[in-house]
């Protein structure tokens, strides 16, 4: 029996986490959102040449933009492009969405960080966390529950 066409996949669903969102911020609520991106920049997404690192997500005349990610060219680029690895790229949400999180930013304090982006059925994608700023000691209190638990698992495991 013939088998069923089985389809490539990328090297996997996730293209950059930002771990360092979730050291600095209390992440309350997770959004996916999608992106205007340029032809270079999905085949540089699809090489896994991104980093979340500094980008963060800001609202600016009613419309989310990501700054400061960085997707970097790939060396095969076309010669008639002059390649922006740090511009800044649209959000694509609803505009629901967009007023909830234009009201939770400008009152409540809170701020917008990106923290993952992937692939969704060929599309790129990125989860962007409505976030509330730690302190310092609530950074060490959650790396103590961290090293806790990650105790509690070893201790467990050899009985």
């Amino acid at each position: 029996m013939a088998k069923g066409k089985q389809k490539k996949s990328a090297g996997g669903a996730t293209i950059a986490l930002n771990k360092k969102a979730g050291h600095d911020y209390f992440i309350e609520q997770r959004i996916e959102a999608g992106m205007v991106l340029e032809g270079w920049e999905v085949k540089s997404l699809r090489a896994g040449r991104a980093q979340l690192k500094e980008a963060y997500v800001k609202i600016l005349s009613g419309e989310a933009y990501l700054i400061g990610a960085h997707i970097s060219a790939l060396t095969s680029a076309s010669t008639h492009i002059n390649p922006d690895p740090t511009r800044s790229r649209k959000l694509l949400l609803n505009r629901g969405e967009l007023n909830r999180l234009i009201g939770q930013t400008e009152r409540a304090g809170y701020t917008l960080v990106p923290t993952a982006m992937y692939w969704k059925r060929g599309r790129a994608k990125l989860e962007i966390g409505l976030a509330k700023g730690k302190k310092q000691h609530d950074k060490r209190d959650s790396e103590r529950d961290r090293d806790w638990q990650r105790d509690k698992e070893r201790l467990f495991k050899t009985g």
